[in-house]
């Protein structure tokens, strides 16, 4: 069985939603909602915190103490670090197979979509080297000019009509270390697009989004 360590990297500062990967969301503290998914998901062999936050790797070693915590260092803490530059640290400490990224911020990701994230891509490796998550789009789109983008305006389809084209949305990826070593990036050169319903994606990013994605996480759980 392949070895997939799922990585969630999480900063303890947030400019535009302060505190926001802790806060508490429906309950909880935000980032339990997809550590506990991860945990669910039978296919993943760990999971991984990366993070500079002493709250969080105090409150993690209590309520998830099968979870390895990773210690960012000084040098990658800053906002204006590039994402990859933090996943290199975090897999030249920890050997696997595979690795899933996720993050803190997609809380209404399902264990069952991820687990089916992961099997989709197993399936169909090596013809796709890495797997990323993605949102159907099917609406007209225009570029900065004025362009149309993915429709013709002399053709006026109905927009469910339309070709789809697809928003990296930032749910998840999984990818090798030698890809990301390589490529310094987590898609290859045969990424797999694996498409994750709208709202299930919602991402917190602003304030805003964090009471839409409480809100949303809250009706779904009444039914």
């Amino acid at each position: 069985m392949a070895k997939i360590v799922a990585l969630v990297p999480m900063r303890h500062s947030s400019e535009r939603v302060p505190g926001k990967n802790y806060r508490s969301f429906a309950g909880s503290p935000l980032y339990h909602y997809i550590v506990k998914n991860l945990l669910a998901c039978s296919l993943i062999t760990e999971v991984v915190i990366d993070t500079d936050s002493p709250k969080i790797q105090e409150d993690a070693a209590k309520y998830f103490p099968q979870v390895k915590l990773l210690e960012r260092p000084e040098h990658l803490r800053a906002g204006t670090v590039p994402m990859n530059d933090v996943l290199l640290n975090a897999v030249g400490q920890i050997d696997a197979d595979f690795y899933l990224q996720t993050h803190s911020t997609n809380p209404l990701l399902k264990a069952e979509t991820i687990t089916q994230a992961v099997q989709s891509f197993l399936d169909n490796y090596p013809m796709y080297d890495s797997l990323f998550g993605v949102t159907r789009l099917q609406t007209r789109l225009w570029d900065s000019l004025a362009r149309a983008v993915n429709h013709n305006p002399a053709i006026l389809l109905r927009t469910q009509d339309l070709p789809p084209i697809y928003e990296e949305n930032s749910c998840l990826y999984i990818f090798t270390r030698e890809i990301l070593e390589s490529q310094h990036n987590r898609i290859g050169t045969r990424p797999f697009l694996f498409e994750i319903e709208r709202l299930e994606a919602v991402d917190i990013d602003e304030e805003l989004d964090f009471k839409i994605a409480e809100f949303l996480y809250e009706e779904r759980e009444k039914v």
